[in-house]
């Protein structure tokens, strides 16, 4: 039977979130796999979503806060701590540094997966976007925390991160998607994408502000798409400020661009995966 073209046409339109609609109990329970799976067998279990963050905020706060004395201008003022600065822009990164690093052995790592021909295999990233989103939500929880503590206050404009992160997850979607593909024919893309991920870390605004760097370097923070989520996250969360509407609109446009253009490619390119593999 034929489907009419308005009705095909609306399923291509809504093919990244109808492998989502149309498995969502089967994702759920990868995701909840996968969590969980992480930390099996260890003693505090769960609990090291918690610890984890706050111990990697130590290091890094150590780091850069106390041996190498970076600074943000808000700090002088007294409107935030450094080591909260820093974490927003921590807990950004290690959302998308996850999912790049994971993507190219999405395939790869469930060749099982691949033989059997009526598993759904373009519902992978969700499962691992989802468990990076609930890491991201300790973390931010670990913030919440810490802020109160460091800094006794809280901006009510923290309820809007969920609005700033949700065109980097799109984002991060589409990458996950062109990454899995390519992953199955190039092996070697998962050696580049842990050294894109500290290139990312370090030319964002994660670990210092944007005027540290002289007029004629700072494209290279421009360029990161990470620096732009990083900024909105820190406007909202610790300013008090309300987030660049226009400019998250832009963002949001180029993120489903790359949605599709992610989510296309895996398509085109999955009838090749059981060969290859």
């Amino acid at each position: 039977m034929n489907l009419p073209a308005a009705a095909v046409s609306g399923r291509s339109a809504s093919g990244p979130f109808n492998a989502l609609v149309a498995h969502r109990s089967l994702t759920l329970e990868l995701a909840k796999r996968d969590v969980l799976g992480r930390y099996r067998g260890a003693s505090f279990g769960l609990l090291w979503s918690l610890i984890s963050p706050f111990l990697m905020l130590m290091v890094y706060s150590f780091a850069f806060g106390f041996v190498m004395k970076s600074r943000w201008p808000q700090t002088d003022s007294g409107h935030a701590h450094y080591s909260i600065i820093l974490f927003i822009g921590l807990i950004v990164h290690g959302f998308f540094a996850e999912c790049l690093n994971r993507s190219p052995h999405l395939i790869t790592g469930n060749a099982n997966f691949v033989k059997r021909v009526i598993f759904p295999l373009e519902i992978l990233p969700w499962p691992m976007v989802m468990s990076a989103l609930f890491h991201t939500f300790m973390n931010f929880l670990v913030f919440l925390v810490l802020h109160l503590v460091l800094d006794h206050t809280m901006a009510w404009t923290t309820v809007l991160l969920p609005v700033v992160m949700l065109p980097l997850v799109l984002l991060t979607l589409g990458v996950s998607w062109l990454l899995a593909a390519l992953g199955v024919y190039l092996r070697d893309i998962s050696q580049i994408t842990g050294v894109l991920a500290t290139a990312m870390l370090f030319l964002s605004t994660a670990m210092f502000p944007i005027t540290a760097l002289p007029p004629q370097y700072r494209w290279l923070l421009f360029m990161n798409p990470l620096s732009f989520i990083i900024d909105q996250a820190r406007e909202v969360a610790l300013w008090g400020h309300y987030p660049d509407w226009i400019g998250l609109g832009i963002y949001t446009l180029c993120a489903l661009v790359v949605l599709y253009l992610g989510y296309s490619v895996f398509r085109l390119t999955r009838r090749g995966f059981a060969d290859v593999i």
